[in-house]
């Protein structure tokens, strides 16, 4: 089907042509002596109805006068006639008379044709005449072989005179452009030759070049090809339009160039990166070169300079990734168009700026745009748009972008160093809150990492903990605060007090996972305004005890997951842990699981960080964890760097956190054991037996405290106790005692009055030792003393 269906209609012969305008011939009298068929088909008269009649009888009104003039006249003459049509219609048509050399029966030739047609025929010669004079539409005509044929006068403007250029392919014509436009062959020929073959016209494509009469500045035209055919349908060539849409396209490439920069620029909430994002999205369209120069305290997310002129002490920004990232300084005289800027808060444009010494390099700028980085009334520095291989200034409509493109990228520096300051500070408060270091124990070996999430992704709310308790056992958590940020980091910290501060009051794994959840729960109530509430709902927490004289460790999870343990002969194996709810549900219980460890076991304690990520689940990286723990015979440091090093590569989305622990146990001559009957007399007894074994222990300088503490915790037992009292001793980095009986009413420390009988046994023991204490057991209690060991 032809793409114009009508076209065939579109005829540009003039109607007043011999093939087709209604001709007939008169005689000396003005009789009709030639009657043609174009003629009959116009008026409708046959040739035996007007034959020999005076050619007068054919007009509308009777100007005979006016007729006999233009047959007389010696040279052709045309006129506007009324003619009558046969079926009674005046047709006023345009009529031209040729008189004839020899006169005779044939002395005029008349020929005639609609006047309307006419007028029609001539407004398409003078559209033909405008497009080829006047019109801003380049044409260009090639013939079958690709050559120049013709071109109008839009097109010999531009290339600077046709005529050079007849026979010449039309490589020649632009011979640096290019086509940007993909959806068709790139080159020029290949079109030209698609066109010719298939007569199917290419149109709209987009080519990009310098004219021959402007060489300097880049133009965009848009082009379509359409072939020429003659009255047989065999190709004559082909003819190309050319507009010149340099404006519209920029105009489109300025509005997509907005685009782009609100998706890009401000994305990264990194100072250094904002900047070179930038410099991405405005070269190359607006400017060769992007530079931007921030205040050292923008850099380093503090609040920018004010009061002072901010044009003396800037740093460039260099690189578009970390690696790179380099700084220069830079300083602009008062005077500079640089300073003006910074000044008067307005962009300056430079069209011919001096070069710098230490600017080096082949590209000079013919241009440059210098706008200041404006947010909430405050300067944050300078971008500078250059120009070196275009030579056009800055127009208004490109200063108006560039400043919209600072705007942007000062909303994202602004943020950017907010965000900087912000992360800072909470990384400042959460590496305050985790442990510094972790105190020695007999009882375990430990070693820990602690690795943050991605900056972009904020300070998370991990935590984990070391306590030394009572009898030489330690107490190990670890936990997660759900979310990034101040607040999570605020969260973590009083989540770790406050496990700190129950597991000192000796609770078991599960009692302090339920005095913790209740605590949690209150924060999170519909009434609790602290802005902690939301974090603290999704937090989860593992609570360990290991006694080194039993080997047993007891543990208990909330919402954690549970430990991996690798046992002295080197098998690696998640724990059974029961997971219980996460802290701040309320009203669900929490389990305890106990466990004998041999002595050199290792436990990883972890958060998901460590074994989860977008692009792994928890079970491979579960896997990839208990992998590392069967080097358990390595030091646990570097089990700590085996672990973290597995890690997937790329930044972190999460905090990963990974405590190690190696167990040992207390030999059995550093414990000693003594059961009491409830007799107050076996007191002399529990004397006599410490007393001896710090003699074998070598601390007889302590017989005399230490006799002084067992007199007084052993009686307090026999006080209260009705069963047997427990009396044990354990040299470890302090002397520890022990008293245990089946009684659950804790002692209290108090002032005993001068006239009182009792009430100064607990305080005598206060006094000597450096911590003493009370834990329940599930059969009664303990009260505990330790002295230090000189």
């Amino acid at each position: 089907m032809d793409r114009f269906p009508k076209a065939a209609n579109v005829d540009f012969h003039s109607p007043l042509d011999l093939s087709r305008a209604a001709a007939a011939v008169l005689d000396d009298d003005g009789r009709i002596s030639g009657w043609g068929p174009s003629a009959q088909h116009l008026l409708g008269h046959a040739p035996e109805d007007v034959l020999g009649r005076p050619a007068a009888e054919l007009l509308a009104a009777a100007p005979g006068q006016r007729l006999s003039a233009l047959c007389a006249a010696h040279k052709p003459r045309s006129t506007v006639l009324d003619l009558c049509c046969r079926d009674g219609r005046t047709l006023r048509a345009a009529v031209t008379f040729s008189p004839l050399a020899h006169r005779g029966v044939a002395a005029t030739v008349v020929v005639a044709a609609d006047l309307e047609a006419l007028r029609g025929w001539e407004a398409q010669l003078a559209l033909l005449q405008g497009m080829a004079t006047e019109s801003t539409v380049g044409l260009t005509i090639f013939d079958t072989d690709m050559r120049v044929v013709w071109g109008n006068v839009s097109t010999d403007l531009e290339l600077a005179g046709i005529a050079q250029y007849i026979g010449r392919p039309a490589a020649d014509l632009f011979p640096e452009g290019e086509f940007i436009s993909r959806h068709h062959p790139p080159d020029e020929d290949q079109i030209m030759e698609q066109v010719l073959t298939t007569g199917d016209p290419i149109m709209g494509m987009h080519y990009r070049g310098r004219a021959p009469a402007d060489p300097v500045r880049e133009h965009v035209w848009s082009c379509s090809y359409h072939r020429m055919v003659d009255a047989r349908g065999e190709p004559l060539g082909l003819f190309e339009e050319s507009l010149d849409i340099t404006e519209r396209y920029r105009a489109q490439e300025r509005l997509s160039l907005l685009v782009r920069a609100g998706k890009r620029i401000g994305a990264s909430l990194d100072v250094r990166r904002t900047a070179a994002e930038l410099a991405d999205v405005a070269v190359p369209q607006l400017a060769d070169e992007v530079l931007v120069d921030l205040p050292p305290a923008v850099i380093e997310g503090r609040q920018p300079p004010t009061g002072s002129a901010p044009g003396h002490s800037l740093l460039r920004m260099h690189g578009r990734t970390p690696e790179e990232f380099r700084t220069t300084p830079v300083s602009y005289p008062p005077t500079s168009p640089q300073a003006m800027s910074l000044a008067t808060n307005r962009p300056v444009v430079d069209a011919s700026p001096p070069r710098t010494p230490a600017e080096t390099g082949p590209a000079v700028p013919h241009s440059c745009l210098f706008v200041p980085l404006l947010t909430r009334d405050a300067v944050l520095g300078l971008a500078t748009f250059r120009r070196s291989g275009n030579p056009d200034p800055f127009g208004p409509e490109e200063q108006t972008l560039a400043v919209e493109l600072a705007e942007r990228a000062a909303v994202g520096i602004d943020n950017a160093r907010r965000y900087t300051s912000q992360h800072a500070a909470a990384l400042v408060l959460q590496r305050s809150l985790l442990p510094q270091h972790l105190p020695e124990q007999s009882a375990v070996d430990v070693a820990y990492r602690y690795l943050p999430a991605d900056s972009r992704v904020g300070v998370g709310g991990d935590w984990f903990d070391l306590i030394p308790l009572s009898g030489a056992r330690v107490g190990l958590t670890v936990g997660d605060v759900v979310g990034h940020g101040m607040h999570a980091a605020a969260t973590m910290g009083r989540l770790r007090a406050t496990v700190r501060t129950l597991a000192l009051l000796d609770l078991d794994p599960a009692e302090l996972l339920t005095r913790l959840d209740g605590l949690v729960a209150q924060d999170s109530a519909p009434h609790a305004h602290d802005g902690l509430s939301d974090e603290a709902l999704g937090v989860t927490c593992l609570y360990a005890i290991y006694d080194p004289v039993s080997g047993r460790c007891a543990w208990a999870s909330a919402g954690h997951p549970p430990p991996i343990v690798a046992d002295a002969s080197g098998s690696v194996a998640l724990s059974a842990l029961p997971p219980g709810p996460p802290l701040g549900l309320g009203g669900l219980p929490y389990e305890n699981v106990e466990l004998n460890l041999s002595s050199g076991s290792v436990v990883a304690f972890f958060t998901d960080g460590v074994v989860e990520d977008r692009r792994t689940d928890i079970d491979s990286g579960i896997d990839r964890l208990s992998h590392v723990l069967t080097w358990q015979r390595c030091p646990l440091e570097e089990l700590c760097d085996r672990a973290l090093s597995a890690l997937p590569p790329g930044p972190q989305a999460d905090d990963a956190t990974l405590l190690l622990i190696r167990t040992r146990r207390l030999d059995a001559d550093q414990v000693a054991d003594l059961e009491l009957p409830p007799d107050p007399a076996m007191v002399a007894q529990a004397r006599t037996v410490t007393e001896r074994q710090l003699e074998t222990w070598g601390l007889s300088e302590l017989a005399f405290s230490a006799e002084l503490v067992v007199s007084e915790l052993v009686t307090n037992g026999m006080r209260y106790a009705t069963g047997p009292v427990m009396l044990r001793l354990i040299k470890d980095r302090s002397l520890l005692c022990e008293v245990s009986d089946n009684a659950h009413t804790a002692p209290h420390l108090r002032r005993a009055r001068r006239d009182d009988e009792g009430g100064r046994g607990l305080f005598l023991v206060a006094q000597v030792s450096q911590r003493w204490g009370t834990r329940y057991t599930s059969s009664g209690k303990t009260i505990w003393a330790e002295l230090a060991i000189p």
